[in-house]
């Protein structure tokens, strides 16, 4: 649930072996932190195929900016239409020229808007008629976008923006559904609450497949890859956050080492996940961003 969908130190690898079935199926995840100039917290949101990423930060004055980071070179994401301190990046498109998406919340309506960068620019996604905040979430190579909304109820919706045109998205029998990834393919992941807790499912533009991290008290799907490799946060049942990843239709879960939290948010198709995690010594508030490879 970071980077609207609801980090970053230098350190050697450290390597963690993790499994949700037997030892013969466990995946070994290499993980390093990586420090975002300047930052005092930072969550990763997403990951491209040459290892850029991005997410939200704060400075030391505790301002927030949106991020992409490309090896250690730092662009900020501050949306000229928003309010100081508003802007959020989510995720970027896998290849080619960057474009990033997020959030920032408008110094006219003080609502949320969605955007996609590139270039330099910012550009609104206002997303399908009746919405009054937007939140972006990723986009793929062919430039559709997926968020979610909410509308005038207050109820929250998924949507899907594709050839200039917004579809809304409700995973059948849900209280409010979060689109948070899409694919090459056009494959979408969502999580969205049942009423009492969160779930995750998947959509190929015709059927929601269920895919909840066996054993979760919550699911959220943040991301996922051009082979359907889902990632995740997930609560389990003392709410504790930890990491996870459908890989190849296995689930493994997976913490940062030494960390009181871990989230996995983005995905690309290098077998790198991003995510972020805490420390007992960082505060509740206080995430640092990881890259780890599987």
């Amino acid at each position: 649930m970071k980077n609207c969908k609801s980090i970053l130190c230098a350190l050697g690898l450290v390597l963690l072996c993790v499994s949700a079935a037997t030892a013969a199926d466990q995946l070994n995840f290499k993980f390093k932190a990586v420090k975002v100039p300047g930052a005092t917290s930072a969550e990763p949101g997403g990951i491209n195929n040459k290892g850029v990423s991005v997410g939200l930060y704060f400075d030391k004055g505790l301002v927030q900016h949106g991020y992409i980071l490309t090896g250690t070179k730092l662009t900020k994401l501050d949306d000229p239409k928003g309010t100081s301190g508003s802007t959020a990046g989510s995720n970027l498109n896998p290849n080619g020229a960057v474009s990033a998406i997020g959030s920032y919340t408008s110094s006219k309506t003080g609502n949320s808007v969605a955007f996609v960068y590139k270039g330099g620019k910012f550009t609104d996604l206002v997303g399908p008629s009746g919405a009054v905040s937007t939140f972006g979430s990723a986009i793929n190579d062919s430039g559709a976008a997926v968020g979610y909304y909410t509308d005038s109820s207050g109820a929250t919706h998924g949507f899907l923006f594709k050839g200039g045109k917004y579809t809304t998205l409700d995973v059948p029998g849900a209280a409010a559904t979060y689109a948070t990834g899409i694919n090459k393919s056009g494959i979408i992941c969502f999580y969205w609450s049942n009423g009492s807790a969160f779930e995750s499912s998947t959509y190929d533009g015709k059927k929601y497949t269920t895919v909840n991290v066996p054993g979760a008290a919550s699911s959220y799907a943040l991301d996922l890859d051009a082979a359907g490799d889902v990632t995740y946060e997930w609560q389990d049942s003392g709410n504790a956050i930890h990491g996870a990843l459908l890989h190849a239709k296995k689930y493994y879960k997976y913490d940062y080492p030494k960390s009181t939290a871990t989230y996995g948010g983005g995905i690309n198709d290098k077998s790198e996940v991003v995510g972020g995690f805490q420390t007992s010594g960082g505060g509740s508030s206080t995430w640092f961003a990881f890259q780890a490879s599987y």
